[in-house]
């Protein structure tokens, strides 16, 4: 299920961000949780073996934007939206039902007014679907240099790996979610057109990911886990966000 939350700033007329504001909507996320289900999800989640996956993704901001490379920052003029995406009916009864109590909300050094709140449910009723990132897809694995440092290696769309990874993730997510096996096959993922890299700074960690379009087949099950959870990796903070076309 999806949420897209509209805001609108009530000291200004302007949203002011740091560019790399991932982990100051992450945080108004979780200050809007039940303090219970902040709780869990936060430090315990769904696991297998050894991963853990929260179960919700969330967009870039949307809007009317500026960028002061200088400063560092970005800023909107007027209303931005924000959506927020889960497989999980807790979460999205519970991050609903916040917004709506609280009404206003910070973010930054903004505060802010929540005015529209629309739900959407994604519905996958087919082997094979269309969709576009709403945040970039992150899709990589970690190895170690000769000289025993671990070192991070991004996919590209283009990659084999890229396809193989996902599939892989959204099985593991099935089983830490569901907790038996997850329907059999793979799900393969390839992009349409053009996708673009995207590089963001989380608390010092250089992220990369692909917006763009792509194409999916796969069982509808693992599907629709992938468009409500998000694709690939780190989905709580801010990756892998997606939208049926």
């Amino acid at each position: 299920m999806k949420e897209i939350i509209t805001f609108y700033p009530i000291d200004s007329d302007k949203v002011v961000l740091p560019i790399q504001y991932n982990h100051m909507v992450q945080g108004m996320i979780y200050s809007i949780l039940d303090d219970e289900l902040a709780y869990f999800l936060h430090e315990k989640g769904f696991q297998n073996q050894k991963r853990t996956f929260k179960m919700f993704s969330f967009s870039r901001l949307k809007g009317s934007y500026t960028l002061d490379k200088k400063d560092d920052l970005i800023k909107f003029d007027g209303p931005v939206k924000l959506t927020i995406s889960s497989h999980y009916d807790e979460f999205s009864n519970s991050i609903g039902n916040g917004f709506l109590r609280r009404q206003r909300v910070r973010l930054g050094n903004n505060n802010l007014e929540v005015r529209e709140l629309a739900v959407e449910r994604e519905m996958v009723n087919s082997e094979e679907i269309r969709v576009y990132a709403l945040s970039p897809i992150s899709v990589y694995i970690t190895l170690l240099r000769k000289d025993g440092r671990k070192f991070t290696y991004y996919f590209n769309p283009k990659e084999d790996e890229f396809s193989q990874i996902i599939s892989n993730n959204l099985k593991n997510k099935y089983r830490a979610f569901y907790s038996k096996e997850p329907p059999e096959g793979e799900v393969k993922i390839k992009p349409i057109g053009l996708s673009k890299l995207a590089v963001v700074n989380y608390k010092g960690f250089i992220i990369k990911g692909y917006t763009g379009k792509f194409l999916m087949k796969g069982d509808s099950l693992l599907l629709q886990l992938g468009v409500d959870t998000g694709l690939g990796s780190k989905n709580s903070q801010g990756f892998g966000c997606v939208k049926l076309i």
